[in-house]
């Protein structure tokens, strides 16, 4: 007889393994953004920790760059299939919430970029499975966390809310101390004159999940909560739906630090979206069937562009305007700078100095760059994807 369950591991695990070859192959072809530069060279957190152990292990290319965050995906998919063991009756039902979260748009992009978000979705499902398996919370995990990122301020806030519906006064008092010493820490923005970025909220939302699955995410949210179904995911992933929607009436948000927290409750989109299904009988699963169709439709094509985009630049007239455009160019760039045998460059634009400061093109004063036309060039670098030219460098030797 055959043993379904380790079938379903093998097409999980199978599943995650050629993904994150895939995303290995992917994470070569980007170049450092700026941002990323920031954190590598200059800023002291977390990532810059991360991504400079990485590099000196396995050299200073794209590839290490990007392993940790790589690795906190993989381990991220492996938490969040173990955490639903016992949550789901049917096997099957595990391995589609786990694919799904494994193929979300937003999770793919955040195994690639250097931030803080696919560490702290680890680490979220992390204390998840501690706390269905151990059945009580960890100080020491929750203290551990203050000093991880910012954004765990509203994991905090859901864990005080949970417990004020659990009446558990010890964390009750813990969780908030935590919030406002995270809070007094990293500070919260709240400047400015209001300018309302919710429409831009629910779009970035629907670009994480893909636009179907959003709205399906936030009626099972809705859903749940008046049903009195609210487990600690339900608590943590609606304090970030909420909170974020707040605060985007009166500023832009960082989704980076609400997006860890509504990624994880996939699972209870699916429990909810199959109950509903097996319920009815089979004439009357036909809506259940499109939508399902759908939403994998639109995520089927949300998940290709996320990692085949550089086709998208023979559609735009203007290259800027790519979504992923600051994280090309420059590696392209360095390689034609080096078989020009020019290492050192000058420029006024300052963030492609440091960019190109990963690639080994240091700053000096034998020639210099830009991605503007200037006078009397010596060289001129163009950059393209697919024969579309998507910016020029321009490079002058300096007389001296």
């Amino acid at each position: 007889m055959i043993n379904t369950t380790n079938q379903y591991n093998k097409t999980v695990y199978i599943t995650l393994a050629i993904t994150t070859i895939v995303l290995i192959f992917v994470s070569n072809t980007l170049s450092i953004s700026y941002k990323e530069a920031l954190n590598f060279f200059e800023n002291n957190s977390l990532l810059s920790l991360l991504t400079n152990i990485s590099t000196t292990i396995f050299g200073q290319n794209d590839i290490a760059l990007r392993l940790p965050f790589l690795t906190f995906y993989f381990l991220s998919v492996i938490l969040i299939y173990v955490n639903t063991r016992t949550y789901f009756k049917y096997q099957s039902d595990r391995v589609v919430s786990t694919i799904i979260f494994m193929f979300l748009p937003g999770v793919l992009s955040a195994s690639l970029l250097v931030n803080s978000a696919i560490v702290v979705t680890f680490c979220t499902l992390f204390y998840i499975y501690y706390y269905q398996k151990m059945q009580k919370h960890n100080y020491v995990f929750l203290i551990a966390f203050l000093f991880v990122d910012n954004s765990f301020a509203i994991f905090f806030l859901a864990i005080f809310f949970y417990s004020l519906n659990k009446r558990d006064n010890a964390i009750i008092f813990i969780s908030l101390i935590l919030f406002g010493l995270s809070m007094g820490i990293y500070g919260f923005e709240s400047g400015g004159k209001p300018k309302g970025f919710f429409v831009d909220t629910f779009a970035i939302y629907a670009s994480i999940f893909s636009p179907f699955l959003f709205l399906y995410f936030f009626y099972s949210m809705y859903r749940l909560g008046v049903k009195n179904q609210r487990t600690l995911i339900w608590y943590i992933s609606a304090t970030a739906l909420v909170f974020s929607i707040i605060f985007s009436f009166r500023q832009k948000i960082y989704i980076e630090d609400y997006a860890p927290y509504v990624v994880i409750a996939i699972p209870l989109m699916v429990k909810l979206f199959f109950h509903s299904y097996r319920v009815r009988l089979k004439e009357f699963r036909k809506k259940h069937y499109y939508f399902a169709l759908l939403v994998f439709l639109t995520l089927l094509l949300n998940i290709f562009i996320t990692i085949f985009n550089k086709p998208l630049y023979m559609f735009l007239e203007n290259p800027k305007k790519h979504f992923v455009y600051k994280y090309h160019v420059v590696k392209e760039l360095s390689s034609k700078l080096n078989d020009l045998n020019i290492n050192h460059i000058k420029s006024e634009d300052e963030e492609l100095i440091l960019r190109l400061r990963f690639y080994k093109i240091y700053q000096g004063n034998s020639y210099i760059i830009s991605l503007e036309k200037i006078k009397n060039y010596n060289f001129k670098i163009p950059i393209k994807y697919y024969g579309v030219e998507i910016a020029t460098a321009y490079v002058a030797k300096v007389n001296e």
